[in-house]
C-alpha cells in the first residue's frame, strides 16, 4: 500500500533556550564522524530566549534542547522557520534524508530465535519493542496498512521470536517478544530478554530500536528499567507513544497521554545525553504513522549513504 498523504508539519511548539548537544548519544552509534554534527551549537551564544509558541492539541512544551536534531541538519541556516519543520506529535526534526518513506511492499520473511539466525542480506532495521499488551502489532500492521500481517492476539505475550518483515525489498520492521508478560514462564521470560538484548547488541544492520510505550497511563517502572538499559549501553532508540487516542478523566485521577509523556521523559532524562527521538501514536486513529515512516526514511538513508 502507498502513504498517499505525508502529515503537515507540526507548527505549534514553545521554544526556549537552546543547548550545545545534539544527540551524540545516538549519532556516535550511527557512526557519524563529529565534523557532521549540525551547527545549531552556534545559537547557544545567543541571550535571546525566542518567544513561545501556543499549542491547542498536544499540550507539550519542547525547550529547543530536546529537540532531536538529525545529523547534517543546521536549524540556524534556513528561512523556513524551526517550527514548520517538527514532525506533528513528536519532538523530532524533519531533515533532507525524509524521503522514500512510502509502504508499497510488505511481507513476512522469517522467525529467528537467535540472533544469527536473523537475514544476512545486510538491509537496514527498524525494531520494534514494548510490554506484550503495548500494541506492537497493531502498531506494525497500522505501518504497512495491512490488517493481519502481523497477527494479532487477544493473548498478550505471543510473539516469541525475532520476525522480520521486508518492506519495499529494501529495509526491514523487526517484530520483537513482548517483555513483562507475567503469565510466561520465568524461564521463557529471561530466554526472551536475553536473545532480544544479543540482538540489540551484536545486530550490525539495526538502524534504531523503537520502544512502544503506553502513554495512555503513568510510566511503568518495567519500561522505564527497559528505557534505560538502551541508554547505558548506547542503543540507538526512538520512543513510540502509544495509545494516544485514549483519554482518562480528570476527576478519576487519570492524566492526559499528553502528560504522561512528559512524565516518562523525565523519568529517564539521565540516561541519555541529549533527548532521545519520540512521537505520540494512535492504531486506532492512526496518529503517528506518517510521522514515524518519515522518521525511519531519513535514519535510514542517512545510514545507507554513511
Amino acid at each position: 500500500m502507498v502513504v498517499t498523504h505525508l502529515p503537515k508539519l507540526h507548527t505549534h511548539f514553545f521554544i526556549s533556550t537552546p543547548a550545545p548537544s545534539l544527540y551524540t548519544h545516538h549519532l556516535s552509534l550511527l557512526r557519524i564522524p563529529k565534523s557532521t554534527l549540525t551547527t545549531a551549537a552556534a545559537a547557544t551564544s545567543s541571550t535571546t530566549h525566542p518567544p513561545p509558541i501556543s499549542t491547542t492539541d498536544t499540550h507539550i512544551q519542547i525547550p529547543l534542547q530536546n529537540l532531536f536534531v538529525p545529523p547534517e541538519t543546521d536549524i540556524s541556516a534556513t528561512s523556513t522557520p524551526l517550527t514548520a519543520r517538527i514532525l506533528k506529535g513528536s519532538n523530532i526534526v524533519l531533515s533532507k534524508y525524509a524521503n522514500d518513506a512510502q509502504v508499497v511492499q510488505a511481507e513476512f520473511v522469517k522467525s529467528s530465535v537467535r540472533t544469527e539466525d536473523c537475514p544476512s542480506d545486510g538491509l537496514p532495521e527498524f525494531a520494534l519493542v514494548g510490554r506484550s499488551n503495548v500494541g506492537k502489532s497493531s502498531l506494525l500492521n497500522s505501518l504497512v496498512r495491512r490488517k493481519r500481517l502481523a497477527l494479532t492476539s487477544k493473548k498478550p505475550g505471543k510473539t516469541q521470536c525475532i520476525n522480520h518483515f521486508r518492506i519495499n525489498d529494501s529495509w526491514y520492521l523487526v517484530d520483537l517478544p513482548g517483555y513483562g508478560y507475567a503469565a510466561a514462564p520465568q524461564e521463557l521470560r529471561t530466554d526472551w530478554n536475553k536473545f532480544t538484548k544479543d540482538y540489540f547488541q551484536s545486530r550490525s544492520t539495526l538502524v534504531s530500536v523503537f520502544l512502544l510505550v503506553d502513554a495512555s497511563i503513568p510510566a511503568k517502572k518495567i519500561d522505564l528499567e527497559y528505557a534505560s538499559w538502551l541508554g547505558e549501553n548506547q542503543i540507538p532508540m526512538t520512543l513510540i507513544f502509544t495509545k494516544c487516542d485514549k483519554r482518562k478523566k480528570k476527576k478519576n485521577g487519570g492524566k492526559r497521554p499528553e502528560e504522561n509523556v512528559e512524565d516518562f521523559q523525565g523519568l529517564i532524562r539521565d540516561f541519555f545525553q541529549t533527548a532521545p527521538p519520540w512521537i505520540m501514536t494512535s492504531s486506532v486513529t492512526n496518529q503517528g504513522r506518517d510521522e514515524i515512516l518519515l522518521h525511519m526514511a531519513q535514519l535510514r538513508n542517512y545510514w545507507l549513504k554513511h
